[in-house]
């Protein structure tokens, strides 16, 4: 009979444990993105900071190419690089805080900034 509510106790705290697990999840998931990129190219560091809600292209000549970057639903990501390896466009869609790209020929990364900057 002990080792039943026991059994029964734990498996309620498990339950529980994980109930909160899942929603720190959830939450950590589905917080808002930042609503900024900072750009940084060229020997000298230029920046840049592109505004995340609003949907546009942008067009840098980093002094060794022009880098392409989009920006769509909150989200920015490299596309139609000219450099030869094209790694940078496989970082996909960046649109979290702390997400980063970098397109290591043209000298330039991007990293998604918190709202607010």
């Amino acid at each position: 009979m002990k080792d039943k509510k026991a059994l029964k106790t734990n498996l309620i705290f498990a339950g529980v444990l994980l109930a909160v697990a899942l929603v720190l999840f959830a939450v950590l998931q589905l917080r808002p993105a930042g609503g900024t990129a900072l750009l940084t190219w060229g020997e000298d560091g230029q920046t840049m900071e592109i505004p995340l809600n609003k949907n546009a292209r942008y067009d840098v000549d980093t002094g060794i190419y022009t880098i392409h970057l989009e920006v769509k639903d909150g989200a920015i990501a490299f596309v139609d690089s000219p450099c030869p390896d094209h790694l940078c466009e496989g970082y996909g869609w960046l649109s979290r805080q702390d997400d980063w790209a970098a397109c290591l020929p043209a000298k330039a990364n991007v990293v998604v900034m918190s709202e607010g900057g």
